[in-house]
């Protein structure tokens, strides 16, 4: 009794999380790609945005976010293909705040950076390339873990290699929405580097059993919503696909199908992703 009762406190001792609202659909790429807009643009609640580019531009139609804290916003990774995200961003940031802008990344592949070379050497805004060392060094990452001090605004950072040595999670603590870029989202869960990879899904499991997580939120939708079949590489148009928003159960679970192949890589598709074991990029 007297243990059930001190996790009690610490369940109580969580401040209330600022919550908000999830679209029932996406747009993705088309039919008609005259009629989608470059961005769309959801807004979770007033400080948390939620970017998604469109097919049109690239078939990854990778999700962007920015998160406006007291002192300074943050947006986390900056687009696929030919695209400027920098003037569409500070364009947004302008309506609500003008604030001093940090430029993260979830990870290092072309279909999250391609919109750096926009932010580089604008005034009031800071850009950390995806590097481990420079990742280190920005987040002050010690044993795995780091932070970012947006004013009144915690996000804590995770490093969690695997899918790409420079990968990195973010937990934002106002909302309790856990940002898994490409490590965790519903799609191919390519993963180049597995004992990595096991590892750095078994920090987040350790990471989230004291914190309460509203939902998971990855960088591509990639299933539909026919369990267990996913849209092929290279698909624009996307009209039945699965919900951006995982949970700490598709978390749970991914972790227990790892532990059951014993360190031996294998394909395996589950109902709303596919683990997807590949060979290093180089």
């Amino acid at each position: 009794m007297k243990y059930f009762f001190l996790f009690a406190l610490t369940l109580t001792a969580q401040p209330a999380l600022e919550t908000g609202t999830l679209p029932a659909s996406w747009l993705t790429g088309g039919p008609n790609c005259l009629e989608v807009p470059d961005w769309q643009v959801h807004q979770y609640n007033p400080s948390f945005f939620i970017l998604r580019e469109s097919g049109c531009i690239n078939y990854e139609k990778p999700f962007l976010y920015l998160i406006f804290g007291k002192d300074r916003a943050l947006l986390v990774d900056t687009g696929a293909g030919p695209v400027d995200t920098a003037s569409f961003v500070e364009k947004l940031i302008a309506k609500r705040q003008k604030l001093p802008l940090l430029v993260v990344h979830t990870h290092a592949h072309g279909d999250h950076v391609a919109g750096d070379k926009g932010f580089a050497g604008l005034p009031d805004v800071t850009l950390i390339p995806a590097a481990v060392d420079a990742e280190q060094k920005a987040f002050n990452i010690v044993d795995q873990q780091g932070s970012i001090d947006l004013g009144d605004r915690i996000i804590d950072v995770i490093a969690i290699p695997g899918h790409q040595a420079a990968h990195v999670a973010y937990y934002d603590r106002k909302t309790g929405i856990l940002l898994t870029g490409d490590h965790l989202y519903p799609g191919r869960l390519y993963i180049a580097d597995f004992p990595a990879y096991v590892a750095s899904t078994q920090r987040l499991v350790d990471f989230t059993v004291t914190r309460p997580v509203a939902h998971i939120l990855g960088n591509h939708i990639e299933q539909s919503t026919t369990p267990f079949v996913d849209y092929r590489t290279g698909t624009t148009y996307q009209p039945n696909e699965h919900s951006l928003e995982l949970g700490r159960a598709n978390l749970l679970e991914l972790m227990s199908v790892l532990e059951s192949l014993h360190g031996k890589p294998a394909r395996v598709f589950l109902r709303d992703l596919t683990i997807y074991p590949v060979e290093p990029r180089k």
